[in-house]
């Protein structure tokens, strides 16, 4: 049960920067975006805090023995991959499109269901959507490896 309230109150509170910093707001991100025109640099305040936040929370997490909320000394589960592969650089490309063109990443946008639902719904079935595409082109035959020899 704690593990599910901590689970709420860390994602109210996220969403409540998101909102806050105005990245629930898709022209703002658009007007950070916009280089050329009529540039809005205060969501690069947003990040840089998220990126001295993320540096001190990772470090006081990594500090301990493994997460919080799992039973026994089962350690971190940490990722190993770290080739940059053509999938990498398309999926980030069609994901930073994505991001430009609609004013919103997945984060924001699940907020944004819940205050103005109307704009963000579009958005986020087209994300659903394309999750599931991008599923089941990673998930056939012609995605997989080659057995090594």
């Amino acid at each position: 049960m704690t593990r599910h309230i901590s689970l709420i109150l860390i994602g109210a509170l996220f969403g409540g920067g998101l909102a806050l910093s105005g990245m629930l707001n898709p022209s703002k991100v658009a007007g950070f975006l916009d280089l050329f025109g009529i540039w809005d640099p205060s969501l690069a305040f947003v990040m840089g805090g998220g990126v001295v936040a993320n540096s001190i929370g990772h470090r006081l997490v990594m500090s301990r023995a493994g997460p919080v909320f799992t039973a026994g000394n089962e350690g971190f589960r940490l990722p190993t991959a770290n080739a940059i592969d053509s999938r990498l650089i398309i999926g980030s490309a069609l994901f930073g499109i994505g991001w430009g063109l609609g004013g919103l990443c997945p984060g924001p946008a699940i907020s944004s269901l819940l205050l103005v639902p109307g704009d963000a719904l579009l958005f986020a079935l087209m994300m659903l959507a394309g999750l599931a595409v991008g599923r089941m082109l990673t998930s056939g035959p012609a995605a997989r490896p080659a057995a090594q020899p």
